[in-house]
């Protein structure tokens, strides 16, 4: 019968032995096993004060195992309790079940044919197995019990950080478009585009260009020409430029040309050395007017009257600077979703409401008398733009009637307004800035800028490994290329600051 006291024992039936629950209350007398030496020694119980055995049926209402705090002669509640959303560990304890349970475990295995020692062990296996159970449970961190405004915090500040990261990119690339301008002149310039006869152009290339390369297009489909505008000195860049993005003749069995546009050089010895360069990789062409940064326009012009002259069955002209580097595969990827639209192709990093630089002592000057309006219209910038080869032939209609004073890529964007065409903008153009490397990001741009000699072949060579990125995997690379670019900007915008006060105080 069972006796009202702090913990009940049962004794198992000779058929088939019961557990015995026991309690850190119990006062049983341990059981004995031998050691290696064949001394008896006692064996340590394990209890587990967090899963309370069950009751023991019986009318005088005794209970096994510790009571809670409140009842009569019962004493504190010994399991550990959770507060807030930590758990609080009960240490010393979990570690005293951890040993208890260990020294259980290994005078059991030393002596297990003894019958007192295997009749014992299915006795209290069910103890050792409770005292494990809450070790583990003990040590769980209860981080899914946040209440529901803690969710709520969490959730809105990670929304936060994806606005901060990318909602500049998809503001520029859903919501901030130019309204169409399209009026009877639009139409007469497009019929005239159709209609241009450039063969005066071909039989007179001498006044025009120095070298032409007039006849690398012929006979071909080109998919893509890419245009690399280079200065004349600088061949060690344009051999990179070769060995690296530029050596690209086809993705996915569209034909791409590569380029590179030149200006005069000033030196006589720099024309020789074009001259030498250009017999051995004819990929040079070369316009009649001085390589200088005032006359990027005239290059401008120069190029697009050469693509659409000696290479007019090129879908698509890459105008890029060689500071770039280009990820031509993924490039053409996007290009395949545009080839629907060929008249409305000027896709780019677009630039919102820049305002004309008005100082006359600053050497990018722009009266009014040229261009009076507050705010230029939305263009792509320079570094890097693609047009369809149908926009190339209109903008040659109006390049007359656009002022050359103006910046060369706000002369695009004025050309492309005067035709009525909106900029395509696209996130993956990084215009002037420099993306910090990360493979996955660099397999999902078109462009970065400012990419150094040492590292465009290590990133062309990691980019072209074949080896696929996840989407997870392009996500985080995304993430990292944006927070390091930033803090890029920030360093350099923070030593301009520091070099500019530092000029002033030294005037």
């Amino acid at each position: 019968m069972c006796q009202q006291r702090r913990g009940c024992l049962r004794a198992p039936s000779p058929a088939r032995p019961r557990l015995i629950y026991r309690t850190d209350l119990d006062q049983r007398a341990p059981l004995r096993v031998r050691s290696l030496t064949g001394e008896r020694l006692p064996v340590l119980l394990a209890s587990s004060p967090r899963v309370p055995p069950p009751a023991a049926p019986s009318s005088r209402g005794c209970t096994s195992g510790p009571r809670l705090e409140g009842e009569a002669g019962a004493p504190r509640r010994v399991a550990s309790r959770y507060s807030g959303t930590k758990a609080q560990v009960d240490w010393p304890e979990t570690l005293s079940l951890k040993s208890q349970a260990q020294s259980t475990l290994l005078q059991l295995l030393l002596d297990w044919h003894d019958p007192e020692i295997h009749l014992g062990t299915v006795w209290h296996l069910d103890s050792i197995s409770k005292a494990l159970k809450s070790l583990t449970d003990n040590m769980q961190v209860t981080f899914c019990r946040l209440r529901t405004h803690q969710w709520c915090f969490i959730l809105f500040n990670v929304i936060l950080f994806h606005a901060l990261l990318f909602g500049a990119d998809f503001v520029e690339e859903y919501f901030l478009h130019a309204l169409p301008y399209v009026d009877m002149k639009v139409l007469e310039i497009k019929d005239k585009a159709r209609k241009l006869n450039m063969e005066p152009l071909r039989s007179n290339l001498s006044k025009y260009y120095i070298l032409s390369q007039s006849e690398v297009c012929k006979g071909k489909s080109i998919f893509l020409l890419s245009l690399i505008f280079s200065s004349p000195g600088s061949e060690t860049r344009r051999d990179l430029i070769r060995k690296t993005w530029g050596n690209v003749t086809s993705v996915q069995g569209h034909s791409i040309l590569t380029l590179f546009a030149l200006g005069m050089p000033i030196l006589v010895n720099t024309q020789q050395e074009i001259d030498k360069e250009s017999h051995k990789n004819n990929d040079i062409i070369e316009g009649i007017f001085l390589d200088s940064a005032e006359n990027q326009t005239l290059k401008i012009i120069a190029m697009t009257q050469w693509a659409v002259t000696f290479c007019p069955n090129a879908l698509f002209i890459l105008k890029v600077d060689e500071e770039m580097f280009v990820n031509l595969p993924s490039l053409v990827d996007y290009l395949l979703t545009l080839k629907e639209h060929l008249e409305d192709i000027y896709a780019g990093r677009v630039i919102h409401q820049e305002m004309p630089n008005r100082d006359p002592n600053s050497q990018e000057f722009v009266p009014l008398s040229e261009y009076p309006e507050k705010y230029y219209p939305d263009y792509c910038s320079g570094e890097a733009f693609i047009m369809s080869q149908d926009v190339a032939r209109m903008m040659y209609v109006v390049f007359k009637e656009a002022p050359i004073i103006v910046p060369a890529d706000v002369f695009v964007g004025i050309c492309a307004k005067s035709i009525g065409l909106i900029p395509i903008h696209s996130s993956r153009f990084s215009g002037k800035r420099h993306i910090r490397y990360n493979r996955c990001c660099y397999k999902f741009i078109f462009t970065s800028s400012e990419t150094t000699d040492a590292e465009m072949p290590l990133v062309w060579k990691e980019i072209n490994d074949r080896k696929e990125c996840t989407l997870f995997e392009t996500y985080s690379g995304l993430i990292s290329c944006k927070l390091l670019t930033y803090l890029d900007s920030f360093e350099r915008f923070h030593f301009g600051t520091i070099k500019n006060n530092a000029m002033y105080f030294g005037d």
